[in-house]
């Protein structure tokens, strides 16, 4: 027969014994949720709040500092082709034979395209590009244009100077201008739409 001390030793015991598997399970349950925040392919919470909090757009590329959507999509048209180490060497060099020209150009206050076009072609031997039907170019590499216009105080404004496009090879320009401000001659390769001539923002 058991006695009311042994039913209070048996009571504390299943107790004891019940609190001691819920202690195990639990410890079982948090080591198992540690292991897996731990492993490297779980994602990490931390950073997908800091990330949502910060309010980026998930559409951001890398590099792009105003954070616009799809930037370097939307300005492919503005990227220069890839030119070959031959092809970029022969644009080095003659970009560095037209940077003198325009310099001086620009110190004698010479920069428009009339003055520009007969200095490249006189003094450098450059041809002017020759056009056909339906755009076909029948000879010559150089373009000599007015700089292109923009929108300013409700109307469009032609900026003083001139702007410059060489074609060197099929996949090397200069890309040049020289204006009140300053002069550049840089080599590159050809824009998508625009061939050796520098495209204009916005499209």
């Amino acid at each position: 027969m058991v006695t009311s001390k042994q039913r209070r030793r048996l009571g504390t015991a299943s107790v004891l014994l019940m609190g001691a598997a819920i202690t195990s399970l639990t410890a079982c349950g948090t080591s198992r949720h540690d292991a897996t925040a731990a492993s490297p392919t779980a994602p990490s919470p931390t950073s997908s709040h800091s990330g949502a909090s910060s309010g980026a757009s998930p559409y951001v590329e890398p590099g792009v500092v105003d954070g616009a959507p799809h930037n370097g999509e939307s300005n492919a048209y503005r990227q220069p082709g890839d030119m070959s180490p031959a092809g970029e060497e022969a644009a080095q060099a003659e970009a560095a034979r037209m940077a003198p020209v325009l310099k001086r150009l620009h110190g004698k206050g010479k920069w428009d395209p009339e003055s520009v076009r007969a200095a490249l072609t006189g003094e450098l031997g450059y041809e002017v590009v020759e056009y056909g039907g339906k755009g076909k170019v029948l000879g010559g590499e150089l373009i000599v244009q007015e700089m292109r216009s923009r929108y300013e105080n409700g109307e469009y404004v032609t900026p003083e100077g001139t702007m410059i496009g060489l074609r060197v090879r099929e996949d090397a320009c200069v890309t040049a201008f020289v204006q009140p401000s300053n002069s550049e001659a840089k080599a590159n390769g050809p824009f998508m739409e625009t061939g050796c001539m520098e495209p204009p923002i916005g499209h």
